[in-house]
């Protein structure tokens, strides 16, 4: 983490001593760190946020009426080692074993968070912005909390069904399937903070890639300054004239000017930033659309020019004319 700092903070300064450089040079350095950034962001990152749900997957295990594989019968032995009196009931027929299903959701669970960890590799080296990320993290949130939610409402239901199908059905199938579906629920909600720190991650690169821009245009607006001091001063020392107060004058307008000049760039970059931000967070953008606003466009040339015709305004004259009779 101290490198990943030490090499984001050496970028700055490498693009912000360099002010008279032109834009595109500015884009093609700001596209370079952001995908050498992004190539130093790894999915053994969510390593640390996993730990809590990988936990609420072990207890699943411990958590059975049915025997599980090399645990055994984890429920009775955890009854007797609470209870050393307590006898287990003799039983007619073997409840379902549904060890695997925790152990498969959260391998799904997994692979949801891998596939939003590429995309967002993707679409943070085409268009650093907060808006693809939010995208991105909720859907992938969104759908992990639905698989999580959806068990154990499916689970309830054939509880419902199984209670008339008998005790064999109920015990047997429904209630350890139940079981299972409430662990995934917990498991669905402790994965979240796993996509929230991918967010985090690659939230991280878009700051940096907006304070960059930033730095740039304030820089630019200082060595502006400086050069016109520089040669107000080469203009006063050099030519051996004294300086007059309408040439003071001049120098002050000129520095305001330059100011205002690059603080409007600034903002006018800033604002250009926003606007395709917008534009790449836009899902539907069809060719049916376009059509629609070319022929709008269309129309509102021809009834600008129609107004400009002469005849057309004596028309409109006319009609006047008669409304107000």
């Amino acid at each position: 983490m101290l490198n990943r700092k030490k090499n984001l903070e050496n970028t700055g300064t490498a693009l912000v001593d360099a002010p008279g450089r032109a834009d595109d040079g500015l884009e093609e350095e700001l596209d370079s760190y952001t995908r050498a950034a992004v190539t130093r962001i790894r999915f053994n990152t969510i390593v640390k946020p996993a730990i809590i749900s990988a936990i609420a997957l072990i207890i699943s295990f411990f958590i059975d009426v049915a025997n599980v594989p090399i645990l055994g019968d984890v429920s009775f032995d955890l009854a007797k080692s609470l209870f050393p009196g307590w006898q287990p009931p003799v039983e007619t027929f073997e409840p379902y074993s549904f060890w695997w299903l925790p152990v498969a959701v959260y391998a799904l669970f997994i692979f949801i968070a891998y596939l939003a960890y590429n995309r967002l590799k993707l679409e943070i080296i085409r268009t650093p912005a907060s808006e693809t990320i939010d995208r991105i993290i909720e859907a992938s949130t969104s759908v992990i909390d639905s698989i999580s939610t959806a068990l154990p409402l499916i689970g309830a239901a054939i509880l419902l069904v199984s209670i008339k199908l008998g005790e064999e059905v109920f015990l047997g199938i429904s209630v350890p399937f139940e079981i299972k579906a409430l662990i995934i629920l917990a498991m669905g909600k402790l994965f979240q903070p796993v996509l929230d720190q991918l967010g985090v991650d690659f939230q991280n690169i878009v700051n940096h890639v907006k304070d960059l821009r930033d730095k740039y245009f304030s820089r630019i607006q200082i060595e502006s300054s400086k050069s016109l001091i520089k040669q107000f001063n080469q203009s006063g020392m050099g030519g051996g004239a004294a300086v007059s107060v309408q040439d003071l004058e001049k120098y002050k307008a000129l520095v305001t000017e330059s100011a205002r000049l690059s603080e409007i760039m600034h903002k006018n970059f800033a604002s250009v930033s926003a606007m395709m931000e917008k534009v790449n967070s836009l899902q539907h953008i069809t060719t049916e659309k376009i059509q629609q606003l070319n022929t709008l466009a269309n129309s509102i040339t021809q009834a600008s020019s129609s107004l400009t015709d002469e005849k057309t305004l004596i028309g409109l004259k006319h009609l006047e004319a008669i409304v107000k009779k």
